[in-house]
């Protein structure tokens, strides 16, 4: 960003607001909250590579864009790196404190089986991703640190389980989260197709709910102690 650039307003042309005024840092995060939501929308249809600046900023500015943003590819980073922390914080959020360990891994479980449902944009920049071989990624210095946020809550969970006596000891917690993530990542990346093959509605709130317990029985009978 250059130096001397004046940042844009983030209405300009609007009449004044009655509102109390915003500091610098909120009309910031504004501006580039406004940006990154259209951007992921355009990432998520056409991918990196068929995404144009041009069509994110006719719902923006291009001026706005060259402010905060080097161009294509460091906006798409930021969008990547918003999708995975906004997860991160979901599960950050979950209660997994109160009751015994399979009730708290259960509530995970089916916090994450929604989650992905509800954000179906993740499922897909993760797919865009893995084309690209995690090379974007890659360039977020510490969204791996962050992402262990979530190992750390299992592994909680799972030394509290194997305390009570309820779940089997040595299971990974990366594991656990790689089960946990297909389960609930298939139900929105496979949608379509497995409509169309099986005549089977995954959207409707009480498939998602089927699914989602489905998901925490499978789950946690895979972890449990088998005496």
């Amino acid at each position: 960003m250059p130096e001397d650039a004046s940042e844009p307003d983030a209405t300009p042309g609007a009449a004044p607001a009655k509102a109390p005024r915003r500091s610098r840092a909120e009309t910031r995060e504004a501006a580039i909250n406004q940006i990154v939501d259209i951007a992921t929308q355009e990432f998520v249809e056409k991918g990196l590579a068929g995404a144009r600046i041009d069509e994110i900023a006719g719902k923006a500015t291009k001026r706005k864009i060259y402010y905060y943003f080097d161009g294509k590819e460091e906006l798409y980073r930021a969008v990547l790196e918003r999708a995975y922390r906004q997860v991160r914080d979901s599960e950050a959020q979950v209660d997994i404190t109160s009751g015994t360990a399979p009730e708290a891994l259960r509530r995970l479980i089916e916090h994450d089986v929604h989650y992905h449902a509800r954000h179906p944009e993740l499922v897909r920049l993760v797919m865009n991703e893995n084309i690209h071989r995690a090379q974007h990624l890659k360039q977020i210095a510490d969204l791996p640190d962050r992402n262990h946020s979530v190992i750390e809550i299992l592994r909680r969970l799972l030394a509290r389980g194997e305390a009570e006596g309820s779940f089997r000891p040595g299971i990974d917690p990366v594991d656990l989260h790689l089960n946990m993530t297909a389960l609930a990542f298939y139900n929105v990346s496979n949608q379509f197709t497995f409509a169309h093959n099986f005549g089977v509605d995954m959207t409707s709130d009480s498939a998602l709910a089927r699914r989602a317990s489905q998901v925490a029985d499978i789950i946690i009978a895979w972890v449990t102690r088998r005496d």
